[in-house]
């Protein structure tokens, strides 16, 4: 028996090789998760993208642009009942499941813009089912399935400050953060992480839709100690693959900023 590694013998290995991976939030290949999909099959991924809605078939068409064509599995965090048929589904296909992205977002356009009082507990009620709760339903379904440990990552943007016309969706954004935190103390017992990625400014189909994003695009760049490009998610994408894979073991409950180090400067 050959005692020598995988790299050793000349096969290369990625860094989520023989992993099986549940990937939300894929609209378009110019959405974050899309990048993230990609970047986890080159690095040896097997992975199920969700869908939901109107959006199903969008999912379903962009899935074809993949490096490889990925399954979609309908997933509508507004149906309770949609965890536990998520859950048989991936049961039925693999048995197991080693990591899960969260990318799910939506705010009704009352809750951004520059009204925050204009909101109603009906609009801001949505942004929270859709944009938070939904990562515990997402560990609703995958959860039982790491039966050998596993990761669960979200995409965040910064919640510790306000930001112009974000509104109700930081508020989103800061309880999805209170959210990651009590879903890793519940789930570390079972060797399950639990990690945001709070990424900078990127232009996606979601970031059209907050008024007022131009405003980040002109400063978020000159102010980042490393720069910061709004139209390059790749470095969003390796860092949520490398989450995603054995090499954060031990980390759990963590918010790591991919943002070009925008968060640390001040006025």
């Amino acid at each position: 028996m050959s005692l020598q590694t995988p790299a050793q013998q000349g096969r290369i290995v990625g860094l989520l090789d023989g992993k099986r991976i549940v990937i939300t939030g894929v609209l378009t290949d110019a959405s974050l998760a899309f990048g993230v999909a990609t970047r986890a099959q080159q690095e040896g991924a097997e992975i199920v993208l969700t869908g939901a809605g109107r959006g199903l078939r969008l999912t379903q068409r962009t899935a074809r642009k993949l490096p490889a064509e990925a399954e979609v599995l309908e997933f509508d965090v507004t149906e309770p009942s949609h965890a536990q048929s998520l859950r048989q589904a991936l049961e039925a296909k693999w048995g197991r499941v080693d990591g899960a992205l969260h990318a799910i977002g939506f705010a009704p356009e009352a809750c951004l813009g520059e009204d925050f009082m204009g909101a109603t507990w009906d609009d801001v009620k949505v942004a929270i089912e859709i944009s938070t709760y939904s990562l515990k339903l997402l560990a609703d379904a995958v959860a039982p399935l790491m039966t050998n440990g596993g990761s669960i990552v979200a995409l965040d943007f910064d919640a510790t400050v306000t930001w112009t016309a974000y509104n109700w969706m930081g508020v989103a954004k800061a309880a999805l953060e209170s959210t990651n935190r009590y879903l890793a103390r519940e789930l570390g017992p079972d060797q399950i992480r639990c990690n945001l990625v709070a990424a900078g400014p990127i232009r996606t189909m979601a970031a059209k839709s907050i008024p007022g994003f131009s405003a980040f695009e002109e400063v978020w760049d000159d102010r980042a100690p490393l720069g910061w490009d709004v139209g390059d998610s790749s470095a969003v994408a390796e860092t949520t693959v490398a989450l995603l894979s054995d090499w954060f073991r031990s980390t759990t409950g963590s918010i790591i900023h991919v943002d070009g180090g925008f968060h640390v400067i001040g006025a």
